[in-house]
């Protein structure tokens, strides 16, 4: 089996921990029988230095071609670079959002996993923590609040802002199905996080959940006020497995979740359309300060790259063995630079590839 595999590897430390995925990805084809074929392709300030914008449209087709696209670190040193002289349109973020729109990337996955090895870094209770915690949080991410209209004006002398929060049940329901789909490869427990007590559109969206839920008889569905859901979190994180919420929810509850787990080196990402295809990303940023000397963390990448085989080919088996293969890495005490702790091994970002390598069987 071949999988074709766009590669963006980006700016800043982009690059180095995309390699050490690509290196993990292929020792994984070689243990469960298949082979990655990866096409380079140009974003962000990489693009800007050879095509003059962020994202040309050779580019996006490019990325259309292909089963899935596995993405490093977009950007650079805001206060230094070259590229933020440029117009907004023309820095390397808006590649990033134009990409997004033109591959119809409406559901955002943001899995928070505490290892129980890294629970030193985790500013909750050890009484909280013991054992970890792993959920997934599953965002609808070009709706609501954020995409509805806005507009500022002045009424009677005052100034009035008014935005718009808008959903309609086809958005809700292929962002329900994608979440159950998901639990179904998880624990099999959908929570849906809203203000129903208060929201029209939080009305729909439980309406319309409900009926998805009907589909799916062997997940578990509960509901949860965002208050309510915010508080959970660090009071009892373990309770969830899919957390599905609306996109400014989703925004605030995801970056609150990734907070707990001590540290964004280890968080993964992944943006999906309505076909199997995503676009797979570590959720920290390019870390120009650190590029080229070999320090970053790959673990969020190489992790990314577990959920695209697990999400755009199917491949759990696969995507189980990598994680295995980190939590080993981890419990073998070896560490990169942001998540050392005394006792344990300081290793190098290639090194860590190795290491994950090594533990795929």
């Amino acid at each position: 089996m071949k999988l074709n595999i766009g590669v963006i590897k980006g700016d800043g430390i982009g690059p180095e921990i995309v390699t050490e995925a690509m290196k993990v990805l292929d020792r994984t084809g070689e243990v469960y029988g298949f082979q990655c074929s990866y096409e380079q392709l140009l974003m962000g300030g990489a693009s800007i230095d050879v095509h003059g914008i962020p994202l040309t449209d050779e580019t996006i087709e490019r990325a259309k071609a292909s089963d899935a696209v596995l993405m490093g670190s977009i950007g650079g040193d805001t206060n230094t670079s070259p590229w933020y002289k440029l117009e907004p349109s023309k820095r390397p973020e808006a590649g990033l959002l134009k990409i997004r729109k033109e591959l119809g990337l409406f559901a955002n996955l943001r899995p928070a996993v505490l290892y129980e090895e890294l629970s030193g870094a985790c500013p909750l209770k050890e009484e909280i923590t013991a054992g970890g915690f792993d959920m997934m949080i599953m965002r609808e991410l070009t709706g609501g609040l954020y995409f509805g209209e806005r507009k500022t004006v002045e009424e009677n002398g005052i100034r009035t802002a008014y935005d718009s929060l808008t959903y309609n049940e086809n958005e809700i329901r292929r962002i329900a199905v994608k979440a159950f789909d998901i639990a179904r490869k998880r624990r099999h427990k959908v929570i849906s996080v809203d203000k129903a007590n208060v929201l029209d559109s939080s009305r729909l969206w439980r309406k319309v959940v409900e009926e998805v839920a009907k589909d799916y008889p062997d997940v578990t569905l509960e509901h949860m006020l965002v208050d309510n859901c915010a508080m959970q979190l660090v009071k009892n994180p373990k309770q969830f497995d899919v957390l599905l919420t609306e996109n400014m929810f989703g925004d605030i509850l995801s970056d609150e979740a990734s907070m707990v787990t001590g540290s964004i080196g280890m968080l993964a990402s992944a943006s999906l359309n309505e076909t199997k295809f995503g676009l797979y990303e570590p959720s920290g940023g390019s870390a120009p300060d650190i590029a080229g000397k070999g320090i970053a963390n790959p673990i969020a990448t190489i992790l990314s790259a577990a959920m695209m085989l697990r999400y755009s080919f199917d491949q759990d088996d696969a995507a189980d063995a990598i994680e295995a293969a980190v939590s080993q890495v981890l419990k073998d005490g070896y560490r990169t630079g942001d998540i050392m702790s005394d006792g344990c091994t300081k290793v190098n970002t290639a090194q860590m590839g190795d290491l994950i390598c090594e533990r795929i069987h």
